[in-house]
C-alpha cells in the first residue's frame, strides 16, 4: 500500500477498460485522482466506485479531440487537489470501418485518429508540465499500442498515430528530464477489455492466442499495473521507454506457432 501515496493523477479515458483499472490501482496506493473521459456519466461512475471502496476520486468531462477540454481538465485537477503529478493519457480511437489500407483509408478519419491519439498526448503533456514543474517532478504515462512496432493489413492511421506518441514520449522525456519529469509509454497488446470481449468473435481470439508466448491473453489490470509502476517512485530512473506488455505475442519468429503445430503432428 502507498505506492503513490499523496500524489494527484489525471487519467484520461478512465471511464473503462485500461483507464479505469488505472485509476482505480494508483487509487488504491494513495493517489487522488480524477478521471475524464467523453463518457461523463461512465467517469462519474468510475470515480463513484472508486470513493465506496474509501479512496479519493472525481469524474470529469474530457473530450480528447478539443484542446480546451484537455486544458480545462488539468485545472480542474490543479484546482481540486492543489497540483498534478502523473498525467496518464490513455485515450485512444480505432475505426475497422474507415481506417483501412493506405490506398482506402478515409483522409478524414486518418486526421481524427492523429488529433485524438497524439495530438491529446501533446496537448495533456503541455497543460500539465507547466504545474508539473512546480511541484518539483512528476510522470506522464502514454498509451502507446503494439501497432506502433508492427505493420498490418489495415489501421494505418491507428498504428501511424501510436508509432508517434512512442517517439512523441521519447521527446517529453528528453526535454523535461531535468525537471524532475518522466515521459514513458505503455504498449498493450490485445487485452481483453469489455470492448474486446463484446467486439471481437471468438475465432479471432483464438487467432490472438495461437501466437501468445503464453497461454492466456492479457486483462486490463496487467497494463493498470504497469502504469501504477511507472507513475510510483519505484520507477524513478526509468523515462522514454515504452513498455510493452503484450504476452509475448510479438517477440518469436512470426512462423512459431505453425512450426510448432507441426512439430506435434509428426510426433503422433
Amino acid at each position: 500500500m502507498g505506492r503513490v501515496q499523496g500524489k494527484v493523477a489525471l487519467v484520461t479515458g478512465g471511464a473503462s477498460g485500461i483507464g479505469h483499472s488505472a485509476a482505480t490501482l494508483m487509487a488504491k496506493e494513495g493517489a487522488k485522482v480524477v478521471i475524464g473521459d467523453f463518457n461523463v456519466d461512465g467517469a462519474k461512475e468510475a470515480a463513484e466506485l472508486i470513493r465506496n471502496q474509501g479512496y479519493e476520486a472525481t469524474g470529469i468531462f474530457l473530450d480528447a479531440g478539443q484542446e480546451e477540454s484537455i486544458k480545462e481538465a488539468v485545472e480542474f485537477t490543479v484546482n481540486q487537489y492543489g497540483t498534478i503529478n502523473v498525467l496518464y493519457n490513455n485515450v485512444g480511437l480505432t475505426n475497422l470501418q474507415k481506417d483501412l489500407d493506405v490506398v482506402n483509408i478515409d483522409l478524414a478519419e486518418w486526421d481524427r485518429l492523429m488529433n485524438v491519439n497524439t495530438k491529446s498526448v501533446l496537448l495533456g503533456s503541455r497543460f500539465a508540465i507547466p504545474h508539473m514543474i512546480k511541484a518539483g517532478g512528476g510522470s506522464i504515462i502514454n498509451t502507446a499500442s503494439m501497432a506502433a512496432f508492427a505493420g498490418d493489413s489495415t489501421r494505418s492511421a491507428y498504428g501511424a498515430s501510436k508509432a508517434a506518441v512512442v517517439n512523441l514520449t521519447r521527446y517529453i522525456a528528453t526535454q523535461y528530464g531535468k525537471d524532475n519529469i518522466r515521459c514513458n509509454g505503455v504498449a498493450p497488446g490485445l487485452v481483453l477489455t469489455p470492448a474486446a470481449k463484446n467486439n471481437m468473435p471468438e475465432e479471432v481470439l483464438d487467432i490472438f492466442a495461437k501466437f501468445n508466448a503464453l497461454p492466456y491473453h492479457g486483462e486490463a489490470d496487467d497494463i493498470g499495473n504497469t502504469v501504477l509502476f511507472l507513475a510510483s517512485d519505484e520507477s524513478k530512473f526509468i523515462t522514454g521507454q515504452t513498455i510493452e506488455v503484450e504476452g509475448g505475442h510479438y517477440m518469436g519468429n512470426p512462423s512459431i506457432a505453425d512450426f510448432q503445430e507441426f512439430m506435434k503432428k509428426t510426433q503422433q
